[in-house]
């Protein structure tokens, strides 16, 4: 016997989903990004694909943006966006973790698209004023769960990511 699904079911209202990685160094400053099409800097990462899994794509924006390939299994803080210019939007901050010196020159030589128009690491105490509130908002949450140890892991199906 079939069922009639609700038409939230059949026709959600759309969403944006971005996947973002707060990275750190050995110093404790932050990888951030600029954009041709965003004013401040933000966090690598970027939107899903069509049936992309959301890790990956964050996975998959890092590396384009910054060289570098992480494991983001961890969620840091998860932000919701309200409809504006763009529809709204639920981001989703993983932990990227603390870089080694050989991931930082991977950062250093790395050629990134013609998009990204500096890759700069700042300490926590200077991203109000290099970021768009919104973004340094997102980033101070992330670094505080970061600082009290509190994460969620992101699971496909109940089982934790690879």
């Amino acid at each position: 016997m079939l069922h009639h699904l609700p038409a939230i079911l059949t026709n959600p209202p759309r969403r944006r989903l971005g996947h973002q990685a707060l990275i750190l160094n050995r110093d404790g400053a932050v990888l951030l990004i600029g954009t041709a099409y965003k004013s401040g800097l933000m966090l690598p990462g970027g939107s899903a694909e069509a049936n992309e899994l959301p890790h990956l794509a964050a996975r998959r924006h890092t590396e384009t943006e910054t060289g570098l390939v992480l494991p983001l299994r961890h969620i840091l803080a998860t932000d919701y966006v309200d409809a504006q210019l763009l529809p709204e939007g639920i981001n989703f901050v993983y932990w990227g973790g603390h870089l080694t010196p050989a991931q930082e020159t991977i950062v250093a030589r790395h050629r990134p698209p013609a998009t990204i128009t500096a890759v700069h690491w700042l300490h926590p105490h200077q991203l109000p004023d290099a970021m768009a509130p919104d973004q340094h908002r997102r980033t101070t949450q992330a670094l505080t769960a970061l600082t009290n140890g509190t994460h969620l892991p992101f699971l496909l199906r109940g089982t934790p990511a690879e």
